[in-house]
C-alpha cells in the first residue's frame, strides 16, 4: 500500500519539475531571441567607466563593512537545526532493543504519520502532532527518533534546545519560529517531516510561581521567569502547525482587496491552510519540570516513558552489541550472557554499549583482538568503582580494612538470602579503601521488610566487626552508617515498618522539600524510631558475627593474602571455614599488636 507521504512526495516532485520546465523554457526563449538579434546567447559584463573604477574600492569597503555588521544579526534569527535525510541515518527499528511496548507505540505513531489521510478523512480523527520522550539519560530517546526518521524516509530536523538561546533580546523566539517554519516547509516538500528537540526542558520550563515543592523545583521556577518568552513562543508554534504558504497569503490579500468592492454573495473564497504532516518529538529527563501547557492534548499528545531495560531487555541488548564486537567463544554461551544481563541491573542501553567498548579497550591494551569475559568484568568494575590504585596501606590499617570488609561479607552470607557475592576487595578505588559487591540473584522490583533489615545488617557488619576484633571502630563505617540510616528512615517514615503508619512523604511541600531522611530525623518520634531500628540491628549483627567469627577471620586472612576475591572465591573461603568450625563453637580471641600482625591470645 502506498502511503500518504509517498503520494504527497511524488506530487511535490512533479510540481518542482513543472516549475523547472517553465524556467528553462523562459531561458531558452530569451537565448534564442538574443541569437536572432545577432548577440551572444549569454550576456556580457557591462563596461565600467574610469570614473566608476575610481569609486569602486570605497564601495567594496563599505559593502564589506555592512556585511560584517548585518550578517551576524541575520544569522542570529536563523534556525539552528541540522537536517538529516533518511540515507544519512544508519539506524532503523531493527537496531532498537530492550524497549518493549514503547517501540510498538512509536511504530504505530509512525504509521499514522505516513498514512495520516486515512485517520483524518476516512475516520475523522486527528493524528498526533507531538510526542514527548522522557526518561533517564542513555535510555534511547534520540536513538529511537533517528530510527523513526530512517523508517519514515522523511527529513529529520534535529536541534538542541540550548541552541535556540541567544544573547539578543527577542532572537530566541525568532529562532523558534524559524525552526517551525523550516519544519513546515520540509513537510510540504517531502510529504512529511519529523522535528526533534533535544533536552526540551531548556526552553520549556514551567512558568508557574506557585508554592515550591522542593528546593530544586524552586530554582526551576525562578529560572522560568527568564524563559517565559521562549515557552510562550513554543506553545504558539505547536498550536499553529497549519499555516498558509507565502503564495496563499499573497492570494488571500489580493482576494480581500477585491472583496471590498464585491457584494457578500460574490466574495472570492480563500483557501484554507494545507495540512502540515509534522511530528514534533521532544526529549527530556525532567518531564516534571515542563510547563503544564506543553503536555496538554494538541501539543504533546502522548508522553512515552523510556525506562531502564529489565532483565530480558538487557539480554537482548547484550546479544545485539556482541554481534558487532569481536569476542571470545566463552561469551557465546547462554549461561554467561544470562549472568551478564543479571549483573548489569540499572544499566541503560548506552551504559551497556560503553561497557563492551571499555572491555575492547582492555583487550587492545593487552594486544588481543577479541574481548573476553574477564575483560567485561574488569571494565564493569572500573566503570562502577574506579581504577585500582597500588596498595600502600600501613600493615595495621590494611588489617582493619580487611576485617571491616570481611564483616560485610560475613553478614551478606548469613542474612542476604537470594543475594550473590560478586567481589570482595581491599584494593583502593576512588574513595573506597575496600568494598563488597553483592546483588540479588533474581531481579525484583519490591522488597520485604526482612530484606530491608538484611541490608541494614550488612551495612553495619563492617563497624561491628571492627569493634569485635579491635574493641573500637574508626572512620571507615561513615558511609555504611549513612546507607543504614537512609534505609531505616525509609522504613520508619515511608513504609510503615518503624512502629508508625504515618508517611513523611505526605509532607513534600514542607520546608525540607523531598528530603525524606531530613524530615524523619527532624521529627522526634521519627528519629527515635530510626535509632531503635539501628540499635536493635547492631545488636543482632554483634551476636551473629560473634557466633561466626571464624568466617570473618577466614575472609580477613584471604584478603590479606590475595587482596581481592571474586565470585565463587568468596563462597569457597566461607565453606572451608564452615567445614573446619561450625557456627556457635568456641572461637579464637585475637588482638592487634603495635607491630600490626594478628596473633592468638
Amino acid at each position: 500500500m502506498i502511503g500518504t507521504v509517498e503520494v504527497n512526495r511524488e506530487r511535490q516532485r512533479l510540481r518542482r519539475l513543472r516549475k523547472l520546465a517553465v524556467v528553462l523554457a523562459i531561458v531558452c526563449v530569451w537565448m534564442w531571441w538574443r541569437i536572432a538579434n545577432g548577440q551572444t546567447p549569454w550576456p556580457t559584463f557591462p563596461r565600467i567607466s574610469d570614473e566608476a573604477l575610481f569609486w569602486l574600492p570605497g564601495i567594496i569597503i563599505i559593502a564589506l563593512l555592512a556585511t560584517v555588521l548585518i550578517l551576524p544579526m541575520l544569522g542570529n534569527s536563523r534556525s539552528p537545526h541540522v537536517i538529516y535525510r533518511a540515507e544519512q541515518i544508519n539506524i532503523n527499528f531493527s537496531d532498537v532493543k530492550g524497549l518493549g511496548r514503547v517501540l510498538d507505540e512509536v511504530s504505530h505513531t509512525l504509521r499514522v504519520l505516513l498514512d495520516h489521510e486515512t485517520l483524518r478523512t476516512q475516520m475523522g480523527g486527528s493524528p498526533r502532532r507531538g510526542v514527548l520522550f522522557e526518561g533517564p539519560p542513555g535510555t534511547g530517546k534520540t536513538h529511537v527518533a533517528k530510527a523513526m526518521a530512517k523508517e519514515a524516509g522523511v527529513p529529520f530536523l534535529f536541534v538542541s534546545a540550548t541552541a535556540f538561546q541567544s544573547m539578543w533580546f527577542g532572537m530566541t523566539a525568532r529562532k523558534i519560529r524559524s525552526f517551525f517554519r523550516a519544519l513546515r516547509k520540509a513537510a510540504r516538500h517531502e510529504g512529511g517531516a519529523i522535528g526533534f528537540i533535544e533536552e526540551i526542558d531548556a526552553i520549556g520550563l514551567s512558568r508557574s510561581r506557585g508554592n515550591a515543592m522542593s528546593t530544586a523545583k524552586t530554582v526551576d521556577r525562578a529560572m522560568s521567569s527568564d524563559t517565559g518568552g521562549m515557552v510562550n513562543e513554543l506553545l504558539i508554534q505547536m498550536q499553529s502547525f497549519d499555516e498558509p504558504t507565502t503564495r496563499m497569503r499573497l492570494a488571500g490579500w489580493f482576494k480581500d482587496l477585491i472583496n471590498r468592492f464585491l457584494p457578500e454573495h460574490l466574495h472570492l473564497v480563500k483557501q484554507p491552510a494545507p495540512y502540515a504532516n509534522i511530528l514534533l518529538i521532544g526529549a527530556t529527563n525532567r518531564a516534571d519540570a515542563l510547563d503544564a501547557a506543553l503536555l496538554r492534548p494538541g501539543r504533546f499528545d502522548r508522553v512515552l516513558h523510556f525506562a531502564l531495560p529489565g532483565l530480558s531487555g538487557r539480554r537482548r541488548l547484550i546479544d545485539y552489541f556482541l554481534e558487532s564486537k569481536a569476542h571470545a567463544p566463552e561469551l557465546e554461551t547462554e549461561q554467561v550472557r544470562e549472568e551478564l544481563a543479571s549483573a548489569t541491573l540499572g544499566y541503560s542501553p548506552a551504559s551497556l554499549e560503553r561497557l563492551f567498548d571499555e572491555a575492547l579497550l582492555l583487550a587492545l591494551r593487552e594486544e588481543r583482538t577479541t574481548l573476553s569475559l574477564q575483560d567485561v568484568h574488569t571494565a564493569r568494575l572500573e566503570i562502577e568503582v574506579g581504577l585500582p590504585e597500588p596498595i600502600d596501606y600501613p600493615a595495621d590499617e590494611m588489617q582493619t580494612i580487611a576485617v571491616h570488609e570481611a564483616g560485610h561479607a560475613t553478614m551478606a552470607h548469613l542474612v542476604g538470602k537470594g543475594r550473590r557475592l560478586e567481589m570482595l576487595s581491599i584494593i583502593k578505588r576512588r574513595d573506597a579503601l575496600g568494598f563488597l559487591a553483592h546483588r540479588l540473584i533474581d531481579e525484583r522490583h519490591t522488597q520485604r521488610g526482612s530484606e530491608l533489615v538484611a541490608l541494614i545488617q550488612i551495612s553495619l557488619g563492617g563497624m561491628v566487626a571492627e569493634e569485635l576484633f579491635f574493641g573500637e571502630s574508626g572512620t571507615g563505617p561513615a558511609g555504611d552508617l549513612s546507607s543504614a540510616t537512609q534505609v531505616a528512615a525509609e522504613m520508619a517514615g515511608s513504609l510503615g515498618l518503624g512502629g508508625s503508619l504515618v508517611s513523611f512523604r505526605a509532607l513534600d511541600d514542607g520546608p525540607l522539600g523531598g528530603n525524606l531522611v531530613a524530615k524523619v530525623l527532624a521529627d522526634p518520634q521519627g528519629r527515635t524510631a530510626v535509632e531503635k531500628i539501628l540499635s536493635e540491628n547492631k545488636g543482632e549483627v554483634g551476636r551473629l558475627l560473634a557466633a561466626n567469627r571464624h568466617i570473618v577471620e577466614a575472609l580477613r586472612d584471604a584478603l590479606l593474602t590475595r587482596h581481592e576475591l571474586i565470585g565463587d572465591e568468596i563462597v569457597d573461603v566461607i565453606r572451608e571455614a564452615e567445614a573446619v568450625q561450625p557456627a556457635g563453637e568456641a572461637v579464637r580471641i585475637v588482638d592487634l599488636t603495635a607491630d600490626g600482625p594478628l596473633r592468638n591470645r
